[in-house]
């Protein structure tokens, strides 16, 4: 297939199709930025009010570098991959910082801003500055890896150099942006990884993943290793209208966000052997015939899967408060704590939020 071929059909195919999506009706590098970090691992339906939040929160980068990063984590709740959120904030301070808030106009400058990479540099480089550099993510790497036969893995950095010189020799130079849309949003919405419209594709007589039947196997990936299991116990400790809570300081899930008293153990227990055993519950005067544990709930992460229960104890005294990590919040305060959705999702059931 000749490479013109290629950029000039899916541009063709991309004018009748595309979603019309806010970050498209601007040239503007920062609304550009934002909208590929929120979509990074997230779905368009999912990240399309997170975005319009943002921009009404923080219209410019301005704004985002000067908002406490308290508030960014509460705006970013429900998201997931929360590091995404701090690196969000602490480039826009960089940008601020170092470029009195204007974004560098070229690929390899804007690379060297913290937490960008190659795939959202490549981004605001060709949609704000119309530079050609190719964006390579997973959408485009199934387009090509099924179009052009490509059996090299896409997760592995052999397989990633192919890919992205592939991509930068297919581009159209004239319409970089255009073309790196066209070739994304084909992946997103036609070329999708099951059940894919081939009989309705523009390329469907020089496809070679159609011609072979391999549509269900390309893209190839190196398996990954399995996610590994998390035992959760939380106990939730209520005085009046106010709830025991700490914010998670240690390199685990969840930096930055507030949870309950935990105890994670390998396994489930009975909420009665974990006081028993633990070195602050067992010192507090807790009536455990008492207890009220909830049902289990599963969080999934991308190599996690969190099993988590709930024990609620009722308080009348300040015990726990002689922790550093762990205050008394009223219900109005912790609606406004940046919390993990499982968090969430146990206060809604119990309906404290």
């Amino acid at each position: 297939m000749r490479k013109r071929y290629f950029s000039e059909k899916v541009a063709e195919w991309y004018e009748g199709h595309r979603r019309d999506l806010p970050w498209r009706k601007s040239n503007d590098p920062y609304r550009i930025w934002l909208s590929e970090i929120i979509l990074q691992q997230t779905r368009v339906s999912q990240g399309l009010p997170y975005y319009l939040k943002f921009i009404e929160a923080f219209p410019t980068v301005n704004h985002l570098a000067a908002a406490p990063e308290q508030k960014v984590l509460r705006l970013w709740q429900g998201l997931g991959y929360y590091t995404r959120a701090r690196n969000l904030h602490a480039c826009a301070k960089e940008v601020v910082k170092s470029h009195e808030g204007i974004f560098p106009p070229t690929f390899e400058a804007l690379k060297k801003l913290p937490r960008i990479g190659d795939y959202t540099a490549a981004a605001i480089a060709s949609i704000a500055f119309k530079e050609p550099v190719a964006v390579v993510d997973g959408n485009v790497f199934r387009v090509l890896a099924r179009i052009f036969g490509i059996d090299k893995a896409i997760n592995n950095p052999e397989g990633k150099k192919y890919f992205t010189t592939l991509a930068n020799e297919l581009i159209d130079e004239s319409h970089p942006d255009i073309h790196n849309q066209a070739v994304m949003e084909f992946g997103a919405l036609h070329c999708v990884p099951k059940n894919p419209a081939c009989g309705v594709c523009i390329f469907q007589s020089t496809c070679f993943a159609f011609q072979n039947q391999l549509q269900g196997t390309l893209p190839y990936k190196i398996a990954g290793k399995a996610a590994r299991s998390r035992y959760f116990h939380y106990f939730v400790f209520r005085k009046g209208r106010s709830i025991l809570m700490q914010k998670r300081e240690q390199k685990d899930i969840w930096n930055g966000l507030y949870d309950f008293y935990l105890v994670e153990k390998n396994k489930q227990f009975q909420p009665r052997k974990l006081i028993e055993q633990d070195e602050l519950l067992s010192n507090l005067d807790i009536d455990l015939k008492a207890l009220e544990t909830s049902t289990v709930y599963k969080h999934v992460l991308t190599h996690q899967v969190i099993q988590a229960t709930f024990t609620q104890i009722v308080t009348p005294n300040d015990q726990m408060l002689k922790t550093d990590s762990l205050k008394f919040f009223t219900l109005k305060q912790v609606a406004d704590l940046p919390k993990p959705v499982l968090i969430s999702r146990f206060l809604a059931d119990e309906q404290l939020l």
